[in-house]
């Protein structure tokens, strides 16, 4: 890794993200299997390479992981989207994660960073029905349980429940910090705008979105939500509340699994006058499934983070429709901004 002398200052210039690096070593920062493009990209962006470390499977399924280089007193950042991938499930990723995390501890680091651009069981925050498990609260349990010091996520589908579920330090980072710069250009004299949810749930996610979209054009933007009901396992939609005749529309939702919430608003949208529809969503994890409903021609984009790759679609109408945000510059920016002890919040809030 790379060692900076005393006083001295490195800077990287990105066209939304400037940082610094001056710090007397700079952290270790470690990509787990699944997220080792993201994790070189990453390193790239800070002026350094990944630490070395061993993932080492056995014959019975068994594997051994562990750092390859000192990590006694370092700040160190583990870099792992827990998502199932053709190569390793999310319950593989998560064990491994686990493992690494608590070797870490016991070859004495001095604080464990787990940089996590998709958390695994976020979804399930709550009690929903009897003798539901609070997914979330045990993954926290278990993280803090092999000495994790702070967990960095993008885009949790409720940020109130991550934050309350763990004792360690947490970062909520808002893909609207990526995707607002990518897409304010294309959208400056694109008339009318309307940022849309797909449910009631979602309607504060989508009304930070306008506000940080407003703030970059310079200029009002209406929202709607569409009501959303579920029942039985049924999925029922009800009226869109809001205005969106003859406007560009912005669905934005946190994830996409098998689009069917989301091409149900896109069709009320198109029903209400909408002149373009697009989603803006921070994680791709699609289903199967996704490639039937995405293709439906409602839908005219489909805006994601390179967080989750989404390699389950294989439709070509769908693929067509894809647009994948680079969020290396981005997570570069929030590692150096918590190695120098600086705000995230007036940093990146955008």
């Amino acid at each position: 890794m790379t060692t900076v002398a005393a006083g001295a200052r490195m800077s990287h210039n990105d066209s939304n993200f400037r940082f610094e690096v001056a710090t007397m070593t700079a952290p270790l920062l470690f990509a787990l299997a699944g997220t080792r493009d993201l994790g070189t990209a990453v390193a790239a962006r800070l002026g350094t390479g990944l630490a070395d470390h061993e993932e080492r499977p056995f014959e019975d399924g068994e594997f051994k992981i562990r750092p390859l280089q000192s990590v006694r007193n370092r700040r160190v950042f583990v870099l792992a989207s827990l998502y199932g991938d053709p190569q390793l499930g999310v319950n593989d990723k998560l064990m491994r994660l686990l493992m690494f995390a608590g070797a870490l501890r016991d070859a004495s680091a001095h604080e464990i960073n787990l940089v996590l651009p998709y958390l695994a069981y976020a979804r399930k925050d709550r009690r929903t029905k009897p003798r539901d498990p609070v997914s979330l609260r045990y993954l926290a349990t278990m993280l803090e349980s092999v000495g994790t010091d702070r967990v960095v996520t993008l885009e949790v589908h409720n940020p109130a429940a991550y934050q309350n579920a763990f004792r360690c330090v947490t970062e909520h980072l808002e893909a609207a910090a990526v995707q607002v710069p990518a897409l304010a250009s294309r959208l400056d004299g694109a008339g009318a705008i309307a940022v849309v949810s797909p449910d009631t749930g979602g309607y504060k996610r989508a009304q930070d979105f306008r506000r940080r979209l407003e703030r970059r054009l310079g200029r009002a933007i209406d929202t709607a939500f569409v009501e959303k009901l579920r029942s039985g396992g049924e999925l029922f939609h009800g009226r869109l509340v809001g205005r969106v005749t003859d406007a560009t529309v912005l669905i934005v939702d946190d994830l996409i699994v098998t689009g069917r919430t989301l091409i149900h608003a896109a069709r009320v949208c198109r029903a209400a006058g909408a002149r373009t529809v697009m989603a803006v969503a921070a994680h791709g994890v699609f289903h199967s499934a996704a490639n039937e409903h995405l293709a439906d021609p409602a839908l005219d984009r489909i805006v994601i983070c390179n967080g989750v790759t989404p390699w389950r679609i294989d439709n070509p109408a769908v693929k067509a429709k894809l647009e994948i945000l680079d969020i290396a510059p981005f997570l570069a920016a929030v590692i150096a901004a918590i190695d120098r002890g600086e705000s995230l919040t007036e940093r990146l809030s955008g």
